[in-house]
């Protein structure tokens, strides 16, 4: 399955909203979108990873380097993981937290919840 990357504004946060699987062969289609966001100044960057079907981990690789990326031009990064339970929960949400990465990341479950201007969370 491909990966798709959307791009929205929303207020100061640019929101890639990210809908496929991320692994070996479309994890670097997110990178790049990652990459040319902070080439355009974007400081503030939400990933919106709720449809996002599988994850191994080249997918985690791009997620923890967007965070160093984000973190070195101090900006800010937000992962949105819906968090409906073990069972039906997000794919990725399951994956950071049995690697015992998700703690890393500042996560929430909505976008309203990952624009909003308040600090939350791990940078």
């Amino acid at each position: 399955m491909a990966l798709k990357v959307q791009e929205e504004q929303r207020g100061e946060w640019s929101v890639l909203r990210v809908i496929g699987e991320m692994d070996l062969a479309t994890s670097p289609l997110l990178r790049q979108h990652v990459h040319e966001a902070v080439a355009h100044g974007r400081r503030q960057l939400v990933l919106d990873l709720s449809e996002v079907l599988f994850c191994d981990s080249s997918g985690v690789g791009v997620l923890v380097a967007a965070r160093r990326l984000m973190r070195s031009c101090a900006g800010r990064l937000r992962l949105i993981l819906p968090d409906r339970g073990a069972e039906d929960g997000s794919h990725v949400n399951r994956v950071l937290a049995a690697l015992g990465l998700r703690r890393l990341f500042d996560c929430h479950p909505d976008l309203d919840s990952a624009t909003d201007a308040s600090p939350s969370g791990a940078r």
